[in-house]
């Protein structure tokens, strides 16, 4: 989109431990990683071995008759097929059976074994193939929360969305387009809680959606191999440029109380963000009380006291790969 500044996503090289840890993870922005060593994936999850690996085991999946996808107005169905089988029509353009239509789209996101309880694991849901990855030591194993297993069909585009946990998007095959949005462009993204109701990213309906173009827009395209790290709280959009399988890592970089112990996808806002939104529904509804004027003022004397107690100072410029 020519209107909205566009960022390339810097991209480093040879990247280990160290320098993960100590010259891209604290400037807290979106990097593509380059030679950090995934294991056997990148050269034996084909379809037909993914197939075997996976087996009759069933999985859960989104299917839907347009290839993006929108959470908030649900354009999909859930329906559950034997992973084999799930593969190669995810893989294929056009389908002999199928649910919707025979271009259907899917997308799997795996889940744990009991979804409303527990995050995925790779090692627990694909013992099978999870030897085949390596996860990354770029994090204390104590801080592991859930490995996500991603599958989706060529030119499946998910919904623009933030993790309140830091991650690493592996790239095992296919290639895929990741846009980015930092969390100071929230106020642009006409949030309706995590997600934005932004859906066509590339082509906004502008007069429904006049301020999107003012947020900054960071892209890049993972090859196999890559990985990328989404800090927490940075909005991502994915489309996949071919049949891709990806892992997902997620990892508690807060302390562990911050976070909801009930809250298998690692995806609800922090406790006292939680109560802080809580506590500005309550105040809002106070101001119901009030004459249209009086509200709207005191509306905006609460908007500027949260923006002189909050507000982070402006980041930085965006940094350069290596």
């Amino acid at each position: 989109m020519e209107s909205q500044e566009k960022v390339d996503v810097p991209v480093f090289s040879a990247v280990d431990q160290e320098l993960f840890t100590k010259e891209i993870y604290p400037l807290r922005k979106p990097a593509v990683l380059k030679g950090v060593p995934l294991g056997p994936c990148l050269k034996k999850w084909t379809v037909d071995y993914l197939a075997v690996k996976g087996g009759e085991r069933e999985v859960k999946i989104h299917v839907s008759s347009v290839p993006r996808m929108d959470f908030l107005h649900k354009n999909f169905v859930y329906r559950t097929l034997p992973f084999g089988e799930f593969v190669h029509r995810a893989a294929a353009a056009e389908h002999q059976e199928f649910f919707i239509s025979k271009d259907e789209s899917y997308y799997l996101r795996s889940l744990g074994e009991d979804a409303r309880k527990e995050p995925a694991d790779l090692k627990k849901q694909f013992p099978e193939l999870a030897n085949d990855f390596h996860i990354p030591l770029f994090f204390e194993p104590k801080q592991f929360f859930s490995s996500v297993f991603r599958i989706s069909s060529p030119g499946l585009q998910l919904w623009t969305h933030y993790d309140v946990m830091d991650n690493l998007l592996a790239q095992v095959t296919g290639r895929k387009r990741v846009v980015l949005y930092s969390p100071q462009d929230a106020l642009h993204l006409y949030l309706s809680g995590d997600k934005s109701e932004v859906l066509d990213i590339d082509s906004p309906d502008l007069e429904q959606y006049p301020d999107f173009v003012k947020a900054r827009r960071y892209e890049c395209v993972l090859e196999p191999g890559d990985l990328l790290f989404i800090p927490a709280l940075w909005f991502h959009n994915t489309l996949a440029l071919q049949f891709g399988v990806g892992v997902n890592v997620f990892w508690r970089h807060l302390p562990l109380e911050s976070y909801d112990k009930k809250d298998p996808y690692g995806n609800k806002d922090p406790m006292a963000a939680s109560r802080g939104l809580q506590a500005v529904d309550r105040a809002l509804a106070m101001l119901d009380e009030l004459p249209d004027d009086y509200r709207d003022f005191y509306a905006r004397r609460m908007v500027l006291r949260i923006q002189s107690r909050a507000y982070a100072s402006q980041l930085a410029e965006p940094v350069q790969g290596k």
